[in-house]
């Protein structure tokens, strides 16, 4: 009899044991990914404290456009202390988080004629900001870096 009641409890641990193992667990991103959902349209900010010579800072992306695998619109920056840039920018989504982007525009500061510039990198998307590392050229010379802007 002992070895049957045994039996019974076993069984059923055995049974709750096995039912235990196929929960499924499904999470979702807030990012703003490529999803479809328009989530990077509106304008995105940064701000720098402290910018040395050769970064930009000031970054403001307005995401006027954007499908499942692009997204585009218009940017400023500041670089290089009072160059101030502007032009458009558009990217591709490689990933749900990565976007190749490109920019290109034109430059002015005080003493300074107009003059093009270009601005290239990959951009990571994150919960509540997108990281953006940058390099390219201005009339002043080479600028890199990286900054990250958040919705405003």
């Amino acid at each position: 009899m002992k070895n049957r009641t045994l039996m019974v409890v076993l069984s059923i641990a055995v049974a709750a044991a096995t039912g235990c193992t196929s929960f499924d667990r499904e999470s979702s991103l807030t990012s703003p990914t490529a999803a479809g959902n328009n989530s990077l349209l509106g304008t995105w900010t940064s701000s720098n404290l402290i910018p040395s010579p050769s970064t930009c800072t000031d970054f403001v992306w307005k995401v006027s456009e954007q499908t499942a695998t692009t997204a585009k619109g218009s940017f400023s920056a500041t670089c290089a202390g009072e160059l101030k840039l502007t032009g458009t920018a558009e990217g591709a989504f490689t990933d749900p988080a990565t976007i190749a982007w490109s920019a290109t525009g034109n430059a002015t500061a005080p003493g300074l004629t107009s003059c093009a510039i270009s601005l290239t990198g990959t951009a990571t998307l994150g919960t509540e900001s997108i990281r953006i590392p940058y390099e390219g050229n201005t009339c002043l010379g080479r600028v890199s870096g990286i900054e990250s802007v958040r919705k405003r």
